[in-house]
């Protein structure tokens, strides 16, 4: 068994226009400061990584991750969520994601898709010259808008959606492969791959594709009511990356997993800090101890409720007491009597 690496903290939901979250040097020294072992970078964040430059410059990246380790933390991997999104747009989210591309972009769907592709295949380049092993994303939606089936859906609607979804991933796949580094899709309402039958669906389809795998995320399957411990029998061997982020579903005579529109603080289903959810993470950090998971826990803070910055600090600790050290030998040791072939035959009164 392997223990647990960690804290980590995934900074999207902390670079801003001030300091300190406004400059890599700023940031890691705070990630440290709130009691983080590593980071988990966002490649859209220019304020922290020249992405074009990491993907080109071995020394570059080394100078940058050299930063962070001098502030005390590890880079654990990066992050193309942004630009994944945008490999897979269905029309009706046009508008919506335009601000995810840069501005010349803009209302030019075939030069965006292009854009999100080549920014996927820089973070996987940037990470094999960082010395990192996976990647998280998103897969991107054709499909999601006829999430549920009404009207019935056309006979084959699916199938073209994840057809064309696959023919759009497999060549970064494929280039994942080049670099050694693992494609951790993180299952997610909003993405084609939002549970454990989507991701299927889509393995299927680029041939069981060793790269393809999953960011574990417990608090979407909260939201959706999945069971997300038998997830982690399930889809053990895929499982390469972890976010640690809370939520609570509470249904009501008035709204369950849909939401009835209302905004976060209004939902059934909400995200928590860390401890203030529902998941039960003794539960996962001990099955992920027993299948010798190496990645990290990686706290992902989303709350509807409570100020970042005290749930990152909180966070980094609940992580902390919730990493299981394996042991290296078994509890009844003491009472081991030794045995031989020829012993246990006798026990078992096979002697001759």
């Amino acid at each position: 068994m392997k223990t647990l690496q960690g804290p980590a903290l995934f900074l999207a939901q902390f670079v801003g226009d001030s300091a300190p979250f406004n400059t890599w040097d700023g940031i890691t020294k705070w990630a440290a400061d709130c009691g983080y072992e590593g980071v988990q970078v966002p490649s859209s964040a220019s304020s922290l990584i020249d992405l074009d430059r990491a993907a080109q410059s071995k020394g570059y990246c080394d100078d940058w991750r050299g930063q962070a380790a001098e502030n005390g933390v590890v880079v654990t991997e990066l992050s193309s969520h942004i630009q994944g999104q945008l490999i897979a747009v269905h029309p009706a989210y046009d508008l919506a994601f335009e601000g995810f591309a840069p501005e010349p972009l803009r209302g030019n769907t075939k030069a965006r898709q292009s854009w999100a592709v080549d920014q996927v295949i820089k973070t996987l380049s940037a990470s094999k010259n960082l010395g990192l092993t996976a990647m998280a994303t998103f897969s991107g939606a054709l499909a999601w808008p006829y999430l549920y089936p009404w009207p019935q859906r056309p006979e084959g609607l699916i199938e073209t959606a994840f057809d064309e979804l696959a023919a759009r991933w497999r060549p970064v796949l494929d280039h994942a492969d080049e670099c050694g580094v693992d494609v951790c899709f993180e299952i997610h309402p909003g993405e084609d791959l939002h549970d454990g039958a989507s991701f299927d669906m889509f393995l299927e389809r680029v041939d069981g594709h060793a790269r393809a795998n999953m960011l574990f995320d417990p608090s979407h399957y909260v939201l959706q009511s999945l069971d997300y411990l038998d997830h982690l029998d399930i889809y053990r061997d895929r499982i390469k990356m972890f976010h640690v982020k809370d939520a609570e579903f509470n249904p009501t005579g008035r709204q369950g997993v849909y939401g009835g529109f209302q905004p976060w603080v209004d939902r059934a289903g909400r995200f928590r800090s860390l401890g203030d959810g529902q998941v039960d993470f003794k539960a996962i950090f001990s099955k992920l101890a027993a299948m010798d998971f190496e990645g990290w826990a990686v706290v992902e803070w989303e709350c509807c409720l409570k100020h970042p910055e005290d749930g990152a600090r909180e966070g980094a600790q609940f992580v902390r007491d919730h990493i299981i050290r394996v042991t290296e030998r078994a509890f009844d040791d003491f009472a081991n009597g030794g045995a031989d072939d020829a012993a246990n035959r006798k026990m078992l009164g096979l002697q001759k």
